[in-house]
C-alpha cells in the first residue's frame, strides 16, 4: 500500500461467489461483495450490516484468480483495501465511482470449515436437481417402427457383399 493515508480493512463474510472477468492482457478482474456489521447496534439492540463491493486486481503471471479463487459465499475475510475515485463521463455529464480496491485478503477461517460449507452448498444444490427432475413429465417417445437394417445397407451399396 503505497498510500499510508488511503486504506483500511473490512471484516465480514462474503455475500456471494467472486465473479472473475478476464481482461485482454490476460491479466483479470474479480468483483465481490463483503457483508460488514457496523459498530453499534439499532434501538432493537440488533447490529446492522452494510454490503460493501468490492474489486480486486490480479495480474497475468499470477496462475487462476489468486487467492480469491478459495473464498466462496459465506467464508469470513479481512479484506486490506484503498479507497480509489473512478472519474469519467457519461451522457455529457461527469461521473465520480468511489469504488473499495482490495489490496489483500486474509481468510479467518480453517480450510476444513470452509470446504465443509462449500459441500453442504453443492449437497443441498443436488438435491434440489434431483428434486426438480422428478417433479418434471417424462416424454413419451412413441417406438420407431423396426427397419431391416441389414437389408438396408446393402441396397444402398455399390457392390455386393459377399
Amino acid at each position: 500500500m503505497s498510500n499510508p493515508r488511503n486504506n483500511g480493512q473490512l471484516i465480514g463474510r462474503l455475500a456471494n461467489d467472486p465473479k472473475v472477468f478476464d481482461n485482454k492482457d490476460g491479466s483479470k478482474k474479480v468483483l465481490f461483495t463483503v457483508f460488514t456489521d457496523r459498530a453499534y447496534t439499532n434501538a432493537q439492540n440488533q447490529r446492522d450490516s452494510d454490503a460493501v463491493p468490492v474489486e480486486a486486481f490480479v495480474r497475468a503471471q499470477t496462475l487462476g484468480s489468486g487467492p480469491y479463487a478459495n473464498i466462496h459465499k459465506g467464508d469470513l475475510v479481512a479484506v486490506a483495501y484503498t479507497l480509489r475515485m473512478d472519474r469519467y463521463s457519461k451522457g455529457g455529464e461527469q461521473v465520480f465511482d468511489l469504488k473499495v480496491i482490495s489490496e489483500d485478503i486474509t481468510f479467518l477461517e480453517p480450510r476444513s470449515v470452509t470446504q465443509a460449507r462449500l459441500n453442504e452448498r453443492v449437497q443441498n444444490a443436488e438435491a434440489r436437481s434431483m428434486a426438480l427432475q422428478a417433479q418434471a413429465p417424462v416424454p413419451v417417445v412413441a417406438a420407431a417402427p423396426a427397419v431391416a437394417h441389414d437389408r438396408a445397407v446393402d441396397e444402398q451399396l455399390p457392390f455386393q457383399a459377399s
